[in-house]
């Protein structure tokens, strides 16, 4: 009986339709499973890449050797390191063109920082409406299959003259299997898409204070200059 009834010989002796949907919602566990590890290692690499970078915007360094390096480096940079060199190019830009007035070239550097925030926060976030889609869809595919096979056993023993549990329950196993690998595909996914969405949601934040912090430190560096050039036409 223990043999008849192993998850093996269920998964082999099921109806063509469940072992479909048992190897659609395996499929999709897998690469649920490598979508999960590659943002679990993109975000670690985010969050290490974003605290180098504050430590060295805070550590006293010059805004010019700041971009500088961010230049060097764009392709091995962070997120919150490219939303800087954004703002900067944008902010050079102006200074080049002889425009001196400080709104335009706060709002200019602004603007730039915000439309890289918005695609660094697309980049952070791919993969993750696939984790939300395996999480929601997984366990009704594996209700299908169980639905089916359900369906599948009682037609096969609608023949029979006596009907016992013996002859029941291999069915009806085989059935439920799917809804196992259902869940075990959709539980996970689900997991890791909550623990990712606060995890993004806080580097979401911490980008958009530095972009706030920074835009300080331009306007403060506006004021300083024009307070200069003030006293020198005095």
């Amino acid at each position: 009986m223990n043999q008849d009834l192993s998850i093996l010989h269920l998964v082999l002796n099921a109806s063509w339709v469940v072992q479909a949907v048992m190897l659609l919602l395996v499929v999709v566990s897998i690469a649920s499973w490598s979508a999960i590890f590659r943002k679990l290692f993109s975000l670690g690499r985010v969050k290490a890449l974003n605290d180098t970078f504050e430590r060295d915007f805070w550590s006293g360094t010059s805004l010019n050797d700041l971009y500088a390096a961010a230049a060097q480096n764009a392709k091995s940079s962070g997120p919150m390191e490219r939303i800087f060199a954004s703002g900067m190019r944008e902010f050079q830009k102006l200074r080049e063109r002889r425009i001196a007035d400080p709104g335009t070239l706060m709002d200019g550097a602004r603007r730039a920082m915000r439309a890289s925030y918005q695609r660094e926060l697309d980049a952070i976030e791919s993969n993750l409406s696939f984790l939300a889609s395996v999480g929601s869809v997984s366990p009704y595919v594996g209700l299908f299959g169980t639905v089916w096979g359900i369906m599948h056993a009682f037609t096969g023993l609608a023949g029979l003259q006596q009907v016992t549990l013996a002859s029941v329950a291999p069915g009806i196993a085989e059935a439920l299997v799917a809804t196992a690998i259902g869940l075990f595909a959709a539980i996970p996914a689900v997991v890791a898409y909550n623990r990712f969405a606060r995890d993004i949601d806080r580097v979401a934040i911490k980008l958009e204070t530095f972009i706030e912090e920074f835009s300080n430190i331009l306007q403060r560096n506006l004021g300083n200059t024009a307070a200069v050039a003030s006293a020198g036409g005095h």
